[in-house]
């Protein structure tokens, strides 16, 4: 089976999925790099202990976000000729999953999708991954959703529910995984409280961003906490980011964290501010409360479960609603303790097994967490 993926958040949520198979006898993965995000990838896939056979490269300086499409289709299409897998798993909604599923599909290849059926329900510039996802639901024959409301998307779509199957999200398999590990340290340099912010999606770049920075910086003037900003490597977020919040005493800058350090940072904190999903997940399932910051998610999971708020990108609303948040000693409890739509840590034993079925191969694939040590 071929496993495309390009991006640090697509190594992460794969990565269970790929201990499984290599660690059962009735799966032989083939790991496709496109290196959309080539450096931070690199780093991400040494660490999670993946060896990956083909690197496409395709990346080129300065040019055009969707310039790589084309060379991504044709190169994709070329190792999977040379590969002809059973089928090609792809995860998510970037151009790496598009292309790869968009290859596969014209190879006559079928394609699993992990992390199916995720909706805003908006289209445009700003959010190219919501187009990608439902190209990717047409052409795709198996659809592991995380989620019961993602499932629901897929049907209300017109899939079949045969080919689809609630899974939990991988996210959580990893996070496991590399608690159990027990690597990494956290980025905290005091004891005070820390409010995690990561921010990188392409709807929150520029102007937007710069707001949510001024934010920051006037919630920073509390001395009883410490704000930490993994900055993204992207120049737009680094061009909004760093002239605001830079040399304040209590605003915290680094490089993006390596994904031990970054859960272990996540562990030690009091509240995270994101617009990451995957960040939401994870903070789901080490009980911290959530703010995300966007206008839109698709992952209101967290948010109907009372886990998290839909804050926005409004400097005045970011910052009302995080004081309100460390103030409230309630709602921090009740936003803490809120159930977790995101799954138990198995979703990668459930694709697995289906995917077992329906090739008709037994015995069932060994347990992502029964080689989490491996």
């Amino acid at each position: 089976m071929a496993v495309v993926l390009g991006t640090r958040p697509e190594a992460i949520r794969m990565a269970p999925v790929l201990r499984a198979m290599e660690n059962s006898p009735l799966f032989s993965p083939v790991l496709i790099s496109t290196g959309q995000h080539r450096a931070m990838l690199k780093q991400m896939l040494r660490r999670l202990r993946l060896t990956v056979p083909h690197d496409l490269a395709v990346m080129r300086e300065h040019q055009q976000p969707f310039a790589p499409t084309a060379r991504l289709t044709s190169g994709l299409g070329e190792v999977i000729r040379e590969e002809r897998p059973d089928l090609v798993m792809m995860q998510g909604d970037t151009s790496s999953t598009l292309c790869g599923t968009l290859a596969a599909f014209n190879e006559q290849f079928p394609v699993a999708h992990v992390e199916a059926g995720l909706r805003s329900g908006v289209l445009g510039a700003a959010f190219p991954e919501e187009l990608n996802r439902r190209l990717v639901t047409s052409m795709t024959e198996w659809h592991f959703a995380p989620t019961p409301r993602a499932a629901a998307a897929l049907t209300a779509e017109s899939v079949p529910a045969s080919r689809v199957m609630v899974t939990g999200s991988t996210v959580i398999d990893n996070l496991l995984w590399a608690r159990h590990i027990g690597e990494g340290q956290s980025a905290f340099r005091s004891d005070r409280r820390g409010v995690l912010v990561t921010l990188r999606q392409q709807e929150n770049q520029r102007a937007t961003m710069r707001s949510i920075a001024v934010a920051l910086v006037r919630l920073a003037e509390r001395r009883d906490i410490e704000v930490l900003v993994p900055v993204h490597k992207s120049p737009t977020v680094r061009d909004a980011l760093l002239p605001v919040l830079r040399n304040h005493p209590r605003i915290t800058l680094t490089e993006p964290l390596d994904y031990f350090d970054f859960i272990s940072t996540l562990a030690a904190c009091e509240l995270v501010l994101t617009d990451s999903g995957e960040v939401q997940a994870e903070a789901r399932s080490l009980d911290k409360p959530i703010l995300v910051l966007r206008n839109t998610t698709e992952h209101p999971e967290a948010v109907q479960a009372g886990a998290a708020q839909l804050v926005g990108t409004d400097p005045l609303s970011v910052h009302t609603v995080t004081t309100s948040l460390l103030n409230d000693s309630e709602l921090y409890g009740r936003m803490a303790d809120a159930p977790s739509p995101f799954g138990e840590g198995h979703a990668s034993d459930r694709i697995l097994d289906r995917l077992a079925r329906d090739f008709g191969r037994t015995p069932a694939p060994a347990s992502a967490l029964d080689v989490a040590a491996t």
